[in-house]
């Protein structure tokens, strides 16, 4: 009897795989930010609650975030096309909303994306940083997030009730906590913590450093979806490796920062534009790209150009320039080797979706930001008010385009048609680029130092100068420097290749061609160029270089990558055979991946605040399990105030130091110490020095930290690491 075997279950195909595996975590961490807000604000946040319910909004996110992704060839026009099985690249590519640039992937390429992915996020986790004692802010956000993951909600309590009662003596803040309100408030946005919490809960102190490469590797991934859908899936193996071994990318995904998130939530919101079908799709991106603000503050800017593209579409909606065709339909033949860019119309439907999922994620962020970083957005007042009042003008003038769009569609066409406006358009792009190339020669960026903020960098920079063997200058910023930084970490061949790519790239958007590329260019040049005009952080390296990590190295690799493609296809048409097309496609991947690597290997080898976990486990053990800990000496107190609230479990206290020294008076400690033990708790004195506890007990030290720590560098990318020694001594008086 002959045997009937069941049908042969279809396997999705390998672009399908990749739409879905490059879109999923913008979708994820979105699902898990939106649980986590209302909880935190609740003060429920604890893994019973948040991680059903964050797996929840995560998996609704995706059900309908990722319906029919590019690659699935079950709708007419969706984009999905044959798979190029022969490597050579030259599969049609559909444009606009469509992502078929990923649709017509093969197996290998996205098999290369994910091995590349992984890779980044094994190397990162052998070498992974321990930064928990708060010199910086990766160990602000590493406490932040252990206090979640232990109690649940900030703002942090004072305990004043185990040192007696108030007292003036009694200081409770620290760096990257401020005293706010009558409890201490950590600095910075929620939202990071409230993803680094879950490491912590997975597994502690180890779970927690081991995050960051995790989501370096998502990072990655996501990148290179962005990159398939824009630049063709042949080019993302080589953008996931260009991006994977630059050095800013492997530090921020080494320990706890806020740009890998950030940069997630950015491209993720462009690929799930691109591959958006419905107006549903549209309103998701618009979501992913508004939680941004959640993560970083600065998230505003970047998303900045979404609200007026949300405009454009509204604005082409209402003048009927979309001409009712859907996302999927094509509205002419594109140009030869043109195709991965696109040239349909955008859709005006997507308007209005995407202005509210926008809106509704900024809100949040906002929301977010005025009930728990309260303090952190006054520090920033300077910065970011300016920057709400230029969103509010430009959703201004999009609600007028919208209103005038019928009136104004004519003029704007006709306006169109001005032969050298295209060439215009290129040129300033060239120009705007040489301009910050010139810079450092034309201009030198100096700030006077008017507050106690201002005075506290400029002595950091003074001694930074002096130890890098430079003329010393506390009024020094290095900002005219900032094209340069991004030249150090992805290459001159990089940078100027996507200038090229972005020039042509105007140029055809502006001859009414290339539009897929409209949002994702703004977003890349708006961000870019406000960034290198401006990066308004310390400018020591490799820590500035983290200000270039979530949009601007992306989005040069990007245009790099499509600028290669471009060149290959040039060769191609020029006649030339496919040895010299393949030839030309390995020289490119090679400048753009080697000058890259170089930069990387000097730090990439040597992890950084190895030895604080154990360390600092090994100090929370020293201290008695009643105790209240008194910190009496100034660096000590910064560095470690909240470390033992949080990470120790013991109620801590600084005692507030004569002006101008790093040491209390005696008196207050001793007054201190006395009303600890009226409180029934055992009083722990905690300095830096053995003789800054002497004259209170015999001083024990329980931390005799010996480690590397990054270098800092002002004038060229760094190439190693510089040591640090950390000692604390202990008395119990």
């Amino acid at each position: 009897m002959r045997t009937t075997w069941p049908e042969r279950v279809r396997r999705p195909s390998a672009g399908r795989v990749l739409a879905v595996a490059s879109a999923a975590p913008a979708l994820v961490l979105a699902g898990w930010l939106l649980a986590g807000l209302p909880l935190l604000l609740l003060g429920w946040f604890r893994p019973l609650a948040a991680v059903p319910l964050g797996l929840a909004a995560a998996a609704l996110l995706c059900r309908y975030g990722l319906r029919r992704p590019p690659g699935s060839g079950s709708v007419p026009g969706s984009g999905s096309v044959p798979e190029d099985r022969s490597g050579s690249g030259s599969v049609p590519e559909s444009g606009p909303g469509q992502a078929a640039g990923i649709g017509g992937a093969t197996r290998w390429q996205a098999a290369g994306v994910l091995a590349v992915a992984a890779g980044s996020g094994l190397f990162n986790a052998l070498l992974h940083s321990e930064q928990l004692i708060v010199r910086r802010d990766p160990a602000t956000y590493a406490q932040y997030a252990v206090w979640l993951a232990e109690r649940g909600s900030p703002p942090i309590p004072y305990g004043e009730a185990a040192f007696g009662g108030p007292d003036p003596a009694l200081r409770f803040d620290s760096v990257g906590f401020f005293d706010h309100g009558g409890a201490v408030v950590p600095q910075f946005m929620p939202g990071p913590p409230t993803v680094y919490a879950i490491g912590h809960w997975l597994g502690g102190l180890d779970g927690l450093l081991l995050t960051p490469p995790v989501l370096g590797a998502l990072a990655v991934l996501v990148f290179a979806g962005t990159a398939a859908r824009l630049a063709g899936a042949r080019w993302a193996p080589l953008a996931a490796l260009a991006l994977a071994v630059c050095l800013p990318l492997l530090y921020t995904s080494r320990t706890t920062f806020s740009e890998i998130p950030s940069l997630i939530l950015l491209f993720g919101g462009l690929s799930l534009l691109l591959d958006a079908r419905s107006r549903t799709g549209a309103a998701l991106a618009g979501l992913v790209f508004g939680l941004a603000v959640l993560v970083r503050i600065d998230g505003l800017r970047d998303v900045l150009p979404v609200l007026a593209y949300a405009g454009l579409l509204i604005a082409l909606r209402r003048a009927g320039a979309s001409g009712g065709s859907g996302a999927g339909e094509r509205s002419g033949t594109p140009e030869r080797g043109a195709s991965a860019e696109g040239e349909d119309t955008p859709d005006g439907r997507f308007g209005l979706p995407l202005l509210g999922g926008l809106l509704a994620g900024a809100g949040l962020g906002f929301a977010a930001a005025f009930l728990l970083a309260e303090p952190y957005l006054d520090y920033l007042a300077a910065s970011w008010r300016p920057l709400l009042a230029v969103c509010g003008a430009v959703l201004l003038c999009t609600l007028a385009a919208a209103a005038l769009a019928p009136r104004l569609a004519g003029p704007l066409r006709r306006a169109a048609r001005v032969r050298w406006l295209p060439e215009a358009a290129a040129g300033l792009v060239a120009a705007v680029m040489a301009a910050f190339a010139l810079r450092p020669w034309l201009q030198t960026v100096t700030r006077r130092a008017v507050t106690d903020e201002d005075r506290t960098t400029a002595e950091f920079i003074e001694k930074t100068q002096a130890a890098n063997g430079l003329a010393v200058d506390g009024s020094r910023l290095y900002y005219e420097d900032a094209l340069h930084w991004a030249a150090w970490y992805v290459g001159v061949p990089a940078v100027l290749l996507a200038t090229l790519a972005a020039a042509v790239l105007v140029r055809r958007l502006v001859r009414g061609a290339a539009r897929a590329w409209l949002l994702p260019l703004a977003v890349i040049g708006w961000t870019t160029v406000t960034t290198l005009y401006r990066p308004a952080i310390t400018p020591d390296h490799p820590w500035a270089a983290r200000r270039l990590v979530p949009v601007v190295l992306p989005g040069l690799i990007l245009l790099a990558v499509w600028g290669l493609r471009r060149i290959t296809e040039a060769v191609r048409d020029r006649g030339h055979g496919p040895g010299a097309r393949k030839g030309a496609a390995v020289l490119g991947a090679a400048l753009l991946v080697a000058p890259a690597a170089v930069t990387s290997i000097g730090t990439a080898f040597t992890p950084v605040g190895r030895g604080e976990r154990a360390a600092v486990e090994a100090m929370c053990a020293s201290l008695p399990s009643d105790a209240a800990a008194l910190i009496v000496e100034r660096v000590t107190a910064d560095r470690f105030t909240q470390l033992v609230r949080g990470v120790c479990g013991v109620p801590a206290a600084r005692v507030a130091v004569v002006p101008g020294t790093d040491l209390p008076p005696p008196a207050d400690v001793t007054r201190l110490i006395g009303r600890v033990r009226a409180a029934g708790r055992t009083p722990v004195l905690l300095a830096a020095e053995a003789g800054q506890l002497a004259p209170y007990g015999t001083p024990v030290r329980v931390m005799a930290l010996r480690t590397r720590q990054d270098e800092r560098s002002l004038t060229e990318a760094p190439n190693g690491t510089w040591s640090l020694s950390v000692d604390v001594w202990m008395t119990v008086p």
